[in-house]
């Protein structure tokens, strides 16, 4: 990147890379991507990692990876879209890093059935579901607060579906895994997110 080209991404760090190869992204037009893409990739990554500091961090490692693959980009989807891909990709990646440091398990946060198939315990005395307290401002930063709780794999599938509003499919993608496990993981997530959610509203 031409080093005297000042953005407004400049906060984030401008990537610098060796001068391209031939036909790849030059760097007045990976200058103008940066501008025209750098806070919607923040504002992605804020979402995913609720941390400043690792969120320009996660930018700055997705504009260099979109600087090295530039020329596999094919345009069989709008720019915007491969940038947001590659954007919850460095996001993930350094949620798995968190992740390493400790795993639990999310059986206990499920709810448990008797033989009848009847729930055990109390059910929840409110009725809104995630969603719906997403979008209430009083509510939101205590959902939030409660998904970073769940264990990575159902962190991960519930920020991608419900905050991301990403496909089953591209969730899939994005997590190496068939969008049937996608599925299940995010039924599980729900489930143990309303349980932990129990215990500030019931």
């Amino acid at each position: 990147m031409n080093a005297s080209a000042q953005s407004p991404s400049s906060a984030i760090g401008s990537p610098r890379q060796p001068a391209p190869p031939e036909g790849a992204c030059d760097e007045a037009m990976f200058e103008q991507l940066v501008r025209d893409n750098a806070g919607r990739m923040l504002a992605t990554a804020r979402r995913l990692l609720r941390d400043e500091q690792e969120s320009r961090d996660a930018v700055q490692d997705a504009f260099l990876q979109a600087f090295r693959c530039w020329k596999d980009f094919r345009g069989q989807s709008q720019v915007s879209t491969w940038l947001h891909r590659i954007v919850v990709n460095a996001a993930l990646m350094r949620l798995r890093r968190k992740a390493r440091r400790g795993s639990v398990s999310i059986e206990p946060l499920l709810p448990t059935f008797d033989a009848t198939g009847h729930r055990m315990g109390a059910p929840p005395a409110w009725g809104a579901s995630a969603d719906e307290l997403l979008e209430r401002r009083e509510t939101r930063e205590m959902v939030r607060r409660r998904i970073d709780e769940l264990p990575h794999d159902y962190r991960a599938v519930i920020l991608l579906r419900d905050i991301e509003e990403m496909s089953t499919e591209d969730a899939a993608e994005a997590l190496g895994i068939t969008p049937g496990a996608v599925k299940t993981r995010l039924h599980r997530a729900r489930m143990a997110l309303r349980t932990l959610l129990e215990r500030d509203l019931v």
